[in-house]
């Protein structure tokens, strides 16, 4: 039997100096449909999460909690663990850049660079941004009004004995590779910066750091510390084994996507592969460049950034204690397009959430079984080896598959969503509504059934293409019913090519009074 095609793919790893808000929680969302579905296409799938823990900020957080960096970055660690959990983030590995698997790889990995000749010393003086933990070029400053352009806060002169990355050499190499790869860059939009950059502002980069006890020391001069950046970039790496597993490795590199925010592209897209290239490694396959979530001022109505400054943080767990992880999941991945820009408001979010999902999906759910439940005993009977009825829609359900998968792959999860909703669930709420079971089971009981069987079928297809979506919701509604085929392995195709029900159809989530506990209940 031949081995499964294997698939990689990561997040950004976070700075712990405090916890994870929405922003961050929707790349992790996004990465995790992609996961769950390559999954049910059979994929063997590995998918890396994790902290960058030795930046200064951490250390100065760590510092003021009267707390060891170490001790500090683990107790962060198991809270980002906590909230990932809870929105049923599937990743299989969490990486913590003050691990020593991730030491180890580093140090090799430099050392690796260096023997190759692509490091060499000097000295650098510039423009420092403690909060990119990044120099800043005069122009970004002098654009920004003498400011850094992401922290709006003045950065500060900084001259120290360095070792360079010779970034400038690999001008050529990456121009090359992007004509190549014109996959790499997506969305496409993020192309041209990439382009401009590598092709007028490609500069040697300071790898280095003096002074600083906190950080992973570099090989071949123990005075120095790795540049934080140059360290966070290979946890891609020393997670999957680079220096100290070299079969594991090769299994899993190159990365199939990293999935990372719009305002790190240029260390993703340039930075990232030159040191591929330096170490003799092969690049990346793709970097996906997602967009932000901004926050809606509840009393003025003006889309914010999301900023400690200006008090508009809002924590995963919020949302999650309020409403659920699942609902969390659904309105970031329907209301917020994760090549672009979405935005955030708790008007909004109840509104979406009681019209789409206890209003719709939910309601949906609970007519059609309580129907069965009091009519019919839970049990249709007839049912077994019976073909389901076509529910008149314009698009074929086939054709509504392979949309929605084209849209997964491209990371267009709201175009997704909208598929279901669209193509499948608004026509059998129309159905439901023409055939109105509740009143023809008085007159022809088993006309009644067929259009029960009929609606149970588009929830079936619900659930499995939900399944990477709404794991929870989806596995409730597949498992509220005797379908001949176990939950785990589903696939897209099966949507379309019905297994035959072995016996007849039957209700097996448990009711009171013939009606189900409600799937997602209406919020007030």
């Amino acid at each position: 039997m031949a081995e499964p095609d294997r698939f990689y793919l990561t997040t950004a790893i976070d700075y712990p100096n405090s916890r994870p808000h929405i922003g961050t929680a929707f790349e992790k969302i996004g990465a995790d449909v992609q996961a769950r579905y390559r999954r049910m296409e059979g994929y063997d799938v590995h998918f890396l999460m994790g902290n960058d823990e030795h930046a200064h900020k951490v250390a100065r957080k760590a510092q003021e909690l009267g707390l060891a960096p170490k001790e500090y970055c683990d107790d962060m660690a198991r809270q980002f663990k906590e909230v990932w959990r809870a929105l049923e983030i599937s990743f299989d590995d969490f990486i913590q850049t003050s691990e020593p698997r991730h030491h180890e790889g580093c140090r090799k990995f430099i050392q690796q660079v260096y023997d190759n000749g692509h490091i060499y010393k000097g000295t650098y003086e510039g423009l420092y941004c403690e909060g990119c933990e990044a120099f800043k070029t005069e122009k970004e400053v002098n654009e920004a009004g003498g400011v850094c352009p992401d922290h709006k806060v003045a950065p500060v002169r900084r001259s120290e004995p360095c070792y360079y990355f010779a970034l400038s050499k690999f001008r050529d190499p990456l121009l090359e590779f992007y004509e190549r790869n014109p996959e790499f860059i997506q969305p496409e939009a993020r192309r041209n910066e990439i382009l401009a950059l590598v092709q007028s502002e490609l500069r040697d980069v300071n790898v280095t750091r003096i002074g600083q006890d906190w950080g992973i020391r570099v090989p071949f001069d123990e005075r120095f510390t790795i540049y934080v950046w140059f360290d966070a970039l290979l946890n891609y790496v020393t997670a999957i084994g680079y220096g100290s597993d070299e079969e594991r490795f090769k299994k899993w590199w190159p990365a199939d996507i990293h999935f990372i925010g719009k305002d790190i592209t240029r260390f993703h897209c340039a930075l990232w592969p030159a040191m591929c290239f330096a170490a003799g490694i092969d690049p990346p396959r793709m970097v996906f460049g997602h967009g932000f979530v901004y926050v809606k001022n509840e009393e003025t109505g003006i889309v914010e950034k999301i900023s400690k400054t200006l008090g508009n943080v809002v924590e995963p767990m919020d949302i999650i204690t309020q409403f659920s992880g699942e609902a969390f999941r659904y309105y970031f991945l329907r209301k917020c397009p994760f090549p672009a820009d979405g935005e955030f408001s708790w008007e909004g979010f109840r509104l979406t959430y009681n019209a789409d999902l206890a209003g719709g999906l939910g309601n949906l759910y609970s007519r059609v079984v309580t129907q069965i439940g009091t009519n019919f005993n839970a049990l249709l009977e007839g049912t077994a080896h019976a073909e389901p009825g076509v529910i008149y829609t314009e698009v074929d359900t086939e054709t509504t598959v392979q949309q929605m998968q084209a849209h997964i792959e491209a990371c267009q999860y709201n175009q997704a969503l909208d598929r279901i909703w669209l193509q499948i669930l608004k026509p059998s709420d129309q159905y439901i509504e023409q055939k109105k079971p509740w009143i023809l089971v008085k007159s022809d009981a088993d006309a009644a059934r067929r259009v029960l069987y009929d609606l149970v079928e588009q929830l079936r297809c619900v659930s499995i293409l939900l399944k990477p979506f709404l794991p929870r919701t989806a596995e409730a509604i597949y498992r509220s019913f005797n379908f001949p085929q176990p939950w785990e392995e589903v696939r897209h195709e099966d949507v379309w090519v019905h297994p035959l029900q072995t016996e007849d159809l039957r209700v097996i989530a448990k009711l009171e009074g013939g009606k189900p506990r409600p799937l997602l209940p209406r919020i007030a």
